[in-house]
């Protein structure tokens, strides 16, 4: 379905190189660490470098999915679209929707903790104050807001700064880690291994905070409409990008357990533990380095996450399953402006409600399972897509089959058993705001169902078809192993 006002989102924009460091900046590595450390430890122990890495694994099989999906279906709804027009349309609505609900809570959850650790630097006794960060937090986000506001050459180029100074401390503070040896524990290989996880569902736990972890790569897709050659380089950053994220969380991990005790770890709780870490490795500065990348990771996921839930937005209101407006593009900076604005409004309002909710540490670990929830389902959802709009070509060869099928639907598997195995893990919070938020989304789904949208009867994907439209060649005589051409375009469904 085309724009409602005609105007679409700016192509061919973005480049490999800036839509590598939005993955990576998606993911967020330094905030990551910073909001999932204490939990993920306090979960599993020794077994955080483990949890991160067996997530790592079937995660790849998700990244694997989505770049397969995108060389088929360019959009900016990614997951909502594929989901929609190979599973059901019900459940690619769901998807849209359980990315928005969790984008918003990271809203809270990025913003808090950019106010504390803002306080930390300049004003130390008043990082606990909750309104106090709450306040510089919001001041944080709406320069945000104005930035993803005005285009996405000037959110790129504000990214790659950020981005870049913040890898260059992660890396720093490895390389001083790695000099400065063991102060709680010596290396154990057994923290890669099962050993320390607390039975199945203490393993799940573990592994749906690692899957928050990594979240946040996929905004490469949702940046399909705007990047140069799209199909391939929006799977490619994203491979790129995980990699990446995954060895930072590694290396850091593995120095948590070295250089703290789970004591400490726990008692610090959120960003506190990086700095712990710092003070450990370069007593002094070092604390107030790590404080410094963990801010710049927050302030930089806040852009990245404005951005990849306001292109979802755009994408359902393009296909008017939210109202029409969240499609409408700016005319001189072709940004959705009304679902920038309306998702400005809707997170600064939850700012002041979440100080209900006690302090910045309570927030975050409340959220972080809630968003979890919310990421394993429709990343576990798109995983199946990709298998099914690819089925007919999974028997054409062994790297069809393996990187195509297996992975893909090994991730999805992976992805759904954490979502059902942490519901009796999670807090009553966790699990009411993470269920709370998808069977919200079946109101605002039944109505547009009833008022037609196009968006419930798609044309069905399928790889096969697709790919012999585009070479021109009678469907059943398409070459299973065809490639594009790299001038090529393929068939979108707007």
């Amino acid at each position: 379905m085309r724009n409602p006002s005609g105007r679409g989102l700016r192509p061919n924009a973005l480049g490999t190189v800036d839509t590598v460091v939005m993955a990576v900046a998606g993911s967020a590595p330094a905030y990551s660490l910073a909001a999932t450390t204490a939990v993920l430890v306090g979960a599993v122990g020794f077994a955080a470098p483990a949890a991160l890495l067996y997530c790592a694994l079937p995660m790849l099989g998700i990244v694997l999915a989505y770049g397969r999906l995108g060389r088929i279906d360019v959009n900016a709804g990614a997951a909502y679209s594929w989901v929609g027009r190979t599973l059901h349309p019900f459940l690619g609505f769901l998807c849209g929707w359980a990315l928005v609900v969790a984008a918003t809570l990271f809203m809270v959850a990025g913003s808090l903790p950019a106010g504390a650790l803002t306080l930390s630097l300049f004003a130390p006794e008043l990082a606990g104050d909750t309104w106090q960060a709450t306040a510089v937090g919001a001041a944080w986000f709406t320069a945000m807001l104005l930035i993803v506001l005005g285009g996405v050459r000037l959110t790129v180029r504000a990214q790659l700064i950020i981005s870049g100074v913040e890898l260059l401390l992660l890396v720093l503070f490895v390389l001083g880690a790695v000099v400065h040896g063991g102060a709680a524990a010596a290396f154990d290989w057994s923290w890669l291994g099962f050993t320390h996880f607390d039975g199945v569902s203490g393993f799940a736990s573990g592994a749906l905070i690692a899957a928050f972890s990594y979240w946040g790569w996929d905004i490469t897709s949702n940046l399909s409409e705007e990047t140069r050659d799209s199909r391939r380089t929006a799977g490619l950053s994203a491979l790129l990008g995980v990699g990446v994220v995954f060895l930072l969380f590694e290396a850091f991990t593995i120095a948590v357990n070295v250089l703290l005790t789970k004591e400490e770890i726990t008692a610090g709780g959120g960003a506190n533990t990086l700095a712990l870490l710092g003070d450990a490795v370069w007593p002094g500065p070092g604390g107030k380095l790590l404080i410094v990348a963990v801010l710049l990771s927050t302030v930089a996921t806040l852009e990245t996450t404005l951005i990849q839930v306001t292109r979802t937005l755009f994408a359902m209101g393009r296909d008017r399953t939210v109202p029409a407006a969240f499609g409408r593009v700016h005319r001189r900076w072709n940004t959705p402006w009304v679902a920038v604005t309306v998702v400005g409004a809707v997170a600064l309002a939850l700012f002041v409600a979440s100080n209900a909710l006690g302090s910045v540490g309570d927030i975050l670990e409340g959220a972080v399972g809630a968003m979890g929830l919310q990421i394993a389902f429709y990343y576990g959802l798109a995983g199946i897509a990709a298998v099914v709009a690819y089925r007919r070509m999974l028997l054409s060869s062994v790297r069809e089959f393996l990187l195509g099928g297996m992975w893909p639907l090994a991730g999805a598997a992976f992805m759904l058993w954490i979502f059902y195995e942490s519901l009796a893990e999670l807090s009553t919070a966790s699990v009411a705001i993470g269920l709370g938020g998808l069977a919200a989304g079946l109101i605002p789904m039944t109505w547009y169902w009833r008022r037609g949208s196009s968006y419930y009867r798609p044309a069905k994907l399928d790889a096969v078809r697709t790919l012999a439209a585009e070479a021109d060649v009678p469907y059943g005589d398409v070459p299973r192993q065809h490639r594009p051409a790299a001038d090529e375009t393929l068939a979108t469904d707007f």
